[in-house]
């Protein structure tokens, strides 16, 4: 039986993550004009480390992304889970997909020089929480019970 015969669901997402974060960073572009932030450092090594953020959230996003799919998961949030990924980044953070897209809003915002961007980045990462995590989590947990609670002792939310 596959999983689009099993009539199992995911995890209660109804709005893709990757969304909030493009919301967040366009208001930012746009928050730039209204009202300019003050920049108190600009130059090559404020681009520089938001261009090697904004790579380290990448590597964290790809990472996750390929076990996913050697593990014959979808990285979408409301598709069935059949089974815990533990390894690679999922080491270290539950969540690296979310660490990824925030730390790539951040530098983003650091290598464009758009203070909004990145203060804005902790308001996706509270969204992307409610709207997606709480609700993974609670699927995660009815499902791989007591596996994933040993998980979550082990294991960070994000960082």
């Amino acid at each position: 039986m596959s999983k689009a015969d099993s009539g199992e669901r995911g995890a209660n997402v109804r709005f893709p993550p990757p969304l909030i974060y493009l919301a967040f960073i366009l208001l930012g572009a746009a928050l730039r004009y209204v009202m300019p932030p003050p920049n108190p450092v600009d130059g090559f090594i404020t681009r520089a480390a938001g261009i090697a953020i904004i790579l380290a959230g990448f590597w964290l996003i790809a990472e996750a992304w390929k076990l996913f799919k050697r593990t014959g998961q979808d990285p979408k949030p409301w598709t069935p889970s059949p089974e815990m990924v533990l390894s690679g980044p999922y080491r270290f953070t539950r969540n690296p997909m979310y660490v990824g897209m925030t730390s790539m809003q951040l530098g983003l915002g650091l290598a464009l020089n758009n203070l909004w961007i990145s203060l804005l980045a902790a308001f996706s990462l509270l969204t992307v929480h409610f709207i997606a995590v709480v609700p993974e989590e609670k699927y995660l947990a009815g499902k791989f019970g007591e596996s994933y609670a040993g998980y979550l002792i082990k294991v960070r939310r994000y960082l």
